[in-house]
C-alpha cells in the first residue's frame, strides 16, 4: 500500500505519507481532475515532477476521502478550496506528504538524506545553532535544521524570512524522533514554535502547528 504513514499526530492534526510505487500512467488513472488541473499538470515538462504533482492528489483523496482541488496564492502557499482546512505539503523524491488541520497553521517538510547537506550548512545555520560532530548523526541533524526551518517558513505564509538570519533551532541532541523549539524572528513574527521530527526510512521528517 503505498500510503505508509496515516497518523493524528496531535490534537486534529493528520499526517499522511505516500510513497510513490505507481507509475505515471496508474497514477494518473486514479485522479480526479478539476477543471483546469489536466492543463496545469501538462505545464511540468518532468514526468517525475508530473508524478509528484499526481501523488499529492491521490494522498489527499485517501486522507480526507473524496476528491478535494488544491488551490494556491501569491507565494505558492496551498489551501483547499471550499474548505476550512488548512494544508502543509511536502515532496522530496519518492515520498510526499501532506498535513492537514481544521484549526491550526501547519508546517510539513521532508526530505530525501545525502551527504551532500554539509557543503550548504553554511547557508541556513547559524552561530547560535548546535551540531554534533560524529558524521552520520551530523547528517541527519543538519537535515532536521533544514526541515524544521522550512516547515517554519512555510507556517509563517513564505513571508520574509532568511533562514540563517530569522529562523534558529534552541540546541539538541538528535534521536531517531524528538521534540525540538524553534524561533522566528522578522518583522511578521517573534515567536516560539514547538515541532516534531521523526526518521523515516532514509527521509527526515519535521512538523509544527500553531
Amino acid at each position: 500500500m503505498p500510503i505508509i504513514y496515516n497518523k493524528v499526530v496531535y490534537d486534529d492534526c493528520q499526517l499522511g505519507i505516500w510513497e510513490i510505487e505507481e507509475s505515471y500512467e496508474e497514477m494518473y488513472s486514479k485522479i480526479h481532475f478539476f477543471d483546469g488541473e489536466i492543463e496545469k499538470l501538462k505545464n511540468y515538462k518532468s514526468t517525475v515532477r508530473q508524478t509528484e504533482w499526481l501523488s499529492v492528489r491521490r494522498l489527499l483523496r485517501e486522507m480526507r476521502g473524496e476528491p478535494t482541488q488544491i488551490i494556491y496564492n501569491e507565494q505558492r502557499k496551498p489551501f483547499l478550496f471550499n474548505s476550512n482546512s488548512n494544508i502543509s505539503i511536502s515532496h522530496s523524491r519518492t515520498m510526499t506528504g501532506i498535513l492537514l488541520s481544521k484549526n491550526l497553521k501547519l508546517g510539513l517538510d521532508l526530505e530525501y538524506m545525502t551527504p551532500n547537506i554539509e557543503k550548504v550548512a553554511h547557508k541556513f545555520i547559524n552561530n547560535d545553532e548546535y551540531l554534533v560532530n560524529e558524521t552520520e548523526q551530523r547528517n541527519f541533524h543538519l537535515y532536521i535544521h533544514w526541515c524544521a526551518k522550512e516547515a517554519l517558513y512555510k507556517l509563517c505564509d513564505k513571508q520574509d524570512i532568511n533562514f540563517k538570519k530569522n529562523i534558529t533551532i534552541e540546541p539538541f541532541e538528535p534521536d531517531e524522533c524528538g521534540e525540538i523549539m524553534g524561533w522566528v524572528d522578522n518583522k511578521f513574527w517573534h515567536d516560539k514554535f514547538l515541532l516534531r521530527y521523526f526518521k523515516l526510512k532514509n527521509y527526515a521528517v519535521v512538523y509544527c502547528t500553531k
